[in-house]
């Protein structure tokens, strides 16, 4: 986010993981949902043990060093094994230990895969929970750059906050975080971006003469409504969420 911590930052932030969301998905939705890869049959599922493993090898590599890179299963991890940079502490200093990565990951299998994706087995299950891993790093990134939200917030008002936070008023910290113009600006945008990244592009020319275009929805390799009530629905709500988890412990 860079030494100085300002609004603008933060929102620049969110916009860019906005296109990581929207091209993972995209990638994911190519490959059926291959359900097999979720299915341990009392063992590990595929999909877990792939993202477990790739977590460590992260974390060899000097990922997770950043409050936002958050682990989906930290027990154990270990350290960098080479240097790593040290970025500016802008966040209180247990930021990294707020975590929603257990309500990503349950939304992520259990609600949305199904809404993207294909029913069907083509057999690519590496592939598939590779893609999986790619989607659920994306979700977790953006969600938990509601740390950097939140302190900026805090650091305009920071009586208004220090009220709610000493009692623990978690409705009216909601609410105050909250700001309904603002969410809807997003959802469109996304919308608008699952609309132009997605779009089919062909050189063909239709009966008409003109260039083939991509107007209806059956034309987008992923529904752009269905991005828009993604944010809707889990994204922005989840990322309050941290926000929140982030506030009440911010005056400890």
């Amino acid at each position: 986010m860079g030494e100085e911590l300002s609004l603008a930052a933060v929102r620049d932030a969110l916009i860019r993981e906005e296109d990581s969301i929207v091209f993972a998905l995209i990638e994911r939705a190519r490959r059926p949902r291959n359900a097999l890869a979720y299915s341990g049959g009392g063992a590990r599922s595929l999909a877990e043990f792939f993202v477990r493993e790739a977590e460590v090898l992260h974390a060899k590599a000097g990922h997770y060093q950043k409050p936002e890179d958050v682990p989906f299963f930290p027990q154990d991890l270990p350290p960098p094994l080479f240097p790593t940079k040290d970025f500016p502490k802008v966040l209180h200093s247990f930021a990294s230990a707020v975590s929603v990565n257990d309500a990503i990951w349950k939304m992520y299998f259990s609600e949305l895969l199904p809404l993207f994706t294909l029913d069907g087995d083509d057999g690519n299950y590496a592939e598939t929970a590779a893609l999986d891993f790619a989607c659920l790093k994306a979700l977790s990134r953006r969600i938990h750059i509601g740390k950097y939200v939140a302190e900026v917030k805090f650091k305009y008002s920071p009586q208004e906050y220090s009220l709610l936070i000493r009692t623990k008023d978690t409705n009216a910290l909601m609410n105050l975080l909250t700001f309904k113009a603002v969410e809807e600006k997003v959802k469109k945008r996304v919308e608008k971006k699952a609309r132009i990244f997605g779009q089919n592009v062909t050189l063909e020319e239709d009966s008409a003469g003109k260039q083939e275009g991509n107007t209806g929805g059956s034309e987008y390799k992923v529904n752009p409504e269905m991005l828009s009530n993604l944010y809707d629905q889990w994204v922005m709500p989840l990322t309050k969420d941290v926000e929140v988890e982030y506030l009440l412990r911010r005056l400890d």
